[in-house]
């Protein structure tokens, strides 16, 4: 009986996480960082990049939905606890937005590391 109930709740942790990402989907910036993400794993397939390089790029890409997943939640959680404006709160939501820019920022990074001597070669 009790592995049953643990297998329950992990079900149902399953469920709570499946419901966030639907929630997540319905933010703009996710939707774009998806759609960004989509289009560097097709150009990943298309210069056939080595296993190490689809680590970097998956370890990169997903660095940047995870930061924007957490931003959105720090947003959430400031406009429930306070909905008229405040500084304090101003500034925190800017760090939080910062960190996702510092994200993507460094996936931009990492994907002209891979992609832009791969492509030169295309002109040669």
């Amino acid at each position: 009986m009790l592995a049953i109930n643990y297998i329950k709740l992990r079900i149902k942790s399953f469920v709570f996480a499946f419901k966030g990402l639907m929630l997540l989907w319905k933010e703009a910036n996710f939707r774009i960082h998806c759609v960004a993400f989509v289009l560097v794993l097709i150009v990943s397939f298309y210069l056939e990049i080595s296993r190490l390089e689809w680590i970097f790029v998956l370890l990169s890409s997903t660095l940047v939905l995870v930061s924007e997943a957490i931003n959105t939640a720090i947003e959430k959680t400031l406009d429930f606890i306070k909905t008229e404006n405040d500084k304090r709160i101003e500034v925190i939501k800017d760090i939080s937005a910062a960190f996702v820019l510092i994200a993507a920022i460094s996936a931009v990074v990492v994907g002209g590391v891979i992609f832009i001597p791969k492509i030169l070669l295309f002109f040669q």
